[in-house]
């Protein structure tokens, strides 16, 4: 059984018919990746899986259970966690509490201090900046942080959005270093990401969004050979 599927889902914005029937899966420990243009679904689809907006439409399942009206804070708790895009820290908050309100729906102080070490062994730069404020960091750290926070209740999926978004290459390749290696540990992961070819490159499976539809899907590695995803994603003629 897929960790998460999703059948026939259709999710709207007002009149706009963002996500037009759209099937997926992903297994337990997978990483998959949705690419597509702006405007193409992708953003939406991660929003419907948290909670954040409901669908018409379809059936969402994770972990066996359909969640299509679950509250987004329940689905925390049943173990998807959502970093949006654009990062969205708590400014004018410590980089320590930042990273605890990731750790809400815990109860057990041994648990949250074994994710939070957890997140300083992925992220030393965190535990050395752990007491400075949030909007002062640069964007890789707050990048870091915003990764961080949602680690720390340790979910069975990550819904990760547009991570490199704004940031200098070398911090693009070390974020899709880490989001390889927080897979390695054992979390799930469905990545969006404007970057195709660095997201190709690490995933698993992909799936490609156009206007709201699944067009292509399969493994990364032969999407990347696709003479179509080559010269619309890929920048190549």
């Amino acid at each position: 059984m897929p960790l998460l599927r999703i059948e026939n889902l259709h999710t709207y914005y007002g009149h706009v018919h963002a996500l037009k029937g759209i099937d997926l899966e992903v297994e337990e420990g997978e990483i998959v990746t949705l690419i597509g243009a702006n405007g193409a679904g992708k953003s939406t689809t991660l929003r419907t899986i948290s909670g954040l907006v409901r669908p018409r439409e379809g059936r969402i399942e994770f972990g066996g259970q359909v969640i299509n009206h679950v509250p987004a804070h329940k689905i925390v708790q049943m173990g998807v966690c959502h970093v949006p895009e654009g990062r969205r820290i708590f400014t004018t908050l410590t980089v320590m509490e930042n990273l605890m309100m990731g750790a809400y729906t815990l109860k057990d102080e041994k648990t949250i201090r074994e994710n939070l070490q957890r997140v300083f062994d992925l992220f030393p730069r965190l535990a050395e900046r752990k007491n400075q404020l949030g909007g002062t960091l640069s964007g890789g750290e707050q990048q870091m942080l915003t990764i961080g926070r949602a680690l720390m209740s340790r979910p069975r999926l990550l819904l990760l959005d547009e991570p490199s978004l704004g940031l200098a290459p070398m911090l693009v390749k070390a974020i899709f270093e880490t989001i390889r290696e927080i897979n390695a540990r054992g979390t799930t992961i469905l990545l969006v990401e404007q970057n195709a070819r660095a997201a190709l490159k690490i995933a698993h499976r992909a799936y490609v969004l156009e206007t709201g539809r699944v067009v292509l899907s399969g493994p990364a590695q032969e999407l990347m050979r696709d003479e179509r995803v080559r010269k619309a994603y890929l920048g190549e003629r």
